[in-house]
């Protein structure tokens, strides 16, 4: 590898995560090319970026490796996923991530350019269910448990895949890249609330989602903050995230093959939080409450309003994952509170005045 010009291979650049890392990236004086590829537009904040290689793909079909291997990228990072679930389209999605995230596997261990490979996976596929605790955090050697929401399915069968494509290498003796796994808590921050306006949960009870009839109708519906008896969760901020990323890629560590849960240590984010930070009364709800309600969101709007079956029990029961691995080799600035709260980070810029919480008026 290359010790001091590094070219990235960023998947889904056109995403939260991805066009982030992008955008970062971009800024190091250690990086040289940042090649980039997403089934999506490049946007036009992308297109401003330097040192960006934007090539508009699938990474289910066959038409980019070539072109990306052209550049010889040293070190891979795999944000691209259909989050939101495609109404009756699931083997459609499935070829998206679990066939393409296979694509960019093979990809790392077919090019021995490739020195790391970082993957995103996530928490939701700890499952949640009724007997989990709020005592209990999940720790990366638990691993996933099988449920029947899609993304937490297809999230496990692909690290299953990545595992079982790494051993395979190095029982073969083959190129077998250096492979960091991390499991994100709830990704926040200026970013993501307020410049990409992503349908989620505190756009939702901030009441920033615009435009549409649904979105509308979302709004109004939390004017108080639902919440079952087991609804609580982590958050870890954008700035966090890109730095965790910038650790694995670009400084020199040991291992190789290692999983990290992402979340700050420390309390998570209960109920009463969330309608604190948002000046909102809660609402209590029974699971089968918020089972019905995005049993009818999700028919009614054909899957508009992300309410896909099984994802009801996120919304339920407790997920917490433990943090403590990753402190060993990072400190999160941003506590889970701080993150969800505050408004402070590389993209306060775009943030409305009445809009900005900073840590030192609280």
């Amino acid at each position: 590898m290359n010790s001091d010009k590094r070219i990235v291979f960023i998947t889904g650049g056109a995403g939260y995560v991805g066009e982030m890392l992008c955008d970062q990236y971009s800024k190091r004086e250690d990086v040289d090319l940042i090649v980039t590829v997403d089934k999506e537009p490049q946007s036009d904040y992308s297109k401003n970026l330097p040192k960006v290689v934007y090539f508009q793909a699938n990474l289910a079909d066959a038409d980019w490796q070539e072109k990306v291997a052209a550049y010889a990228p040293d070190t891979i990072v795999h944000t691209a996923w259909q989050i939101r679930a495609m109404y009756g389209q699931a083997k459609e999605q499935w070829r998206w991530n679990v066939d393409g995230a296979q694509n960019v596997f093979d990809f790392a261990f077919s090019h021995p350019a490739v020195k790391k490979l970082i993957y995103f996976s996530t928490a939701s596929s700890y499952s949640a269910r009724d007997a989990n605790t709020f005592d209990h955090y999940f720790t990366e050697a638990e691993g996933f448990r099988p449920d029947d929401y899609i993304y937490a399915h297809e999230k496990m069968v692909v690290e299953e895949n990545l595992r079982r494509t790494h051993d395979n290498a190095v029982a073969a003796m083959s190129h077998a890249p250096q492979v960091t796994v991390l499991r994100p808590a709830a990704i926040t921050g200026p970013r993501g609330r307020y410049m990409r306006m992503r349908f989620g949960l505190q756009s939702a009870l901030q009441g920033n989602l615009k435009g549409s009839f649904v979105y509308r109708i979302v709004t109004a519906m939390t004017a108080f903050v639902p919440a079952t008896k087991g609804w609580v969760r982590q958050f870890i901020h954008e700035d966090d995230v890109t730095d965790i990323v910038a650790k694995c890629a670009f400084a020199s560590t040991a291992w190789q093959y290692e999983v990290f849960n992402i979340t700050p240590t420390g309390e998570p984010v209960l109920a009463k939080d969330m309608a604190a930070a948002v000046g909102k009364q809660i609402l209590p709800i029974y699971p089968w409450m918020a089972r019905a309600a995005f049993f009818f969101f999700w028919h009614a709007t054909q899957g508009k309003v992300p309410t896909c079956p099984g994802s009801w029990r996120f919304y339920s029961y407790p997920i917490l994952m433990s943090g403590q691995k990753l402190k060993a080799i990072y400190q999160c600035r941003y506590s889970a509170k701080e993150a969800f709260r505050y408004t402070e980070g590389r993209y306060e810029e775009f943030v409305p005045v009445e809009r900005k919480v900073k840590a030192e008026a609280n």
